[in-house]
């Protein structure tokens, strides 16, 4: 299978802190791969310069097969974002912050419509499209979120802690709908967490800490027989203690 998101040489600093080292990883389409790491791995930081909300020293980023910083508007056409902070319109409906943004995207008004209303059902929130973001719980904004970063129809969908403070229920729900997006439509998804509850066996799982990729393979592969959770606990203990 081809690669939809392609990392490599990805470094980044701030002033004598070094955020990001010789980062690099492919995913191949259609697979969810979940970027697990520590508070202050450098997940943010990554998440940025893939988006371009900060640039730094050169790196190869591609996005289905375009070169972010030869071609960024082309690559990031190609992107859906979902933040760990809101980003809607709590004074408009879901409704509203969808026509909106497939306004700010240029989709003509009948291919918006049909967008808006698929995205909705998929996400299982036809019945409140037109309850203002304010009235509704953390888990339906979200909900709203992912569906207005479908409306463009991205390749590769970056999702940065997207169930923080949601409720147990609540974060079972909206990971089971991003992975069922890869299952079903063919979505490549980054889903930054430090949660391995939210991570299927079969997932990709990059594991990052203290800016350093310290391993890149399958769920099951990492967890072995102790589990994933401490796996990732000894992996990430073990890079600190090596670093003091």
């Amino acid at each position: 299978m081809s690669c939809t998101l392609s990392i490599s040489g990805l470094s980044h600093a701030y002033g004598n802190r070094v955020a990001l080292d010789n980062v690099g990883f492919d995913i191949e389409a259609g697979r969810f791969c979940a970027l697990l790491g520590p508070n202050g791995a450098g997940k943010s930081t990554l998440y940025s310069r893939l988006t371009r909300l900060i640039t730094g020293a050169p790196a190869k980023i591609s996005i289905a097969g375009i070169d972010l910083e030869a071609a960024p508007r082309q690559a990031l056409a190609r992107m859906g974002i979902v933040f760990q902070q809101s980003t809607l319109d709590l004074d408009l409906t879901a409704h509203q912050n969808l026509v909106y943004f497939a306004a700010l995207h240029g989709i003509s008004a009948g291919a918006a419509k049909s967008r808006i209303e698929a995205a909705l059902e998929r996400l299982d929130m036809t019945d409140r499209a037109h309850e203002k973001v304010r009235t509704m719980n953390g888990g339906h904004r979200r909900r709203v979120e992912i569906a207005r970063a479908l409306l463009h129809r991205p390749q590769v969908l970056l999702l940065d802690e997207a169930t923080v403070g949601l409720d147990a229920a609540t974060r079972s729900q909206i990971t089971a709908h991003v992975h069922a997006l890869c299952e079903q439509e063919g979505m490549t998804v980054l889903w930054a967490t430090h949660l391995t509850d939210e991570i299927n066996p079969t997932d990709q799982v990059v594991i990052l800490h203290q800016g350093k990729v310290l391993t890149n393979d399958t769920a099951s592969a990492i967890a072995g027989d102790a589990g994933l959770e401490a796996a990732f606990l000894a992996l990430t203990s073990d890079a600190t203690k090596g670093t003091r």
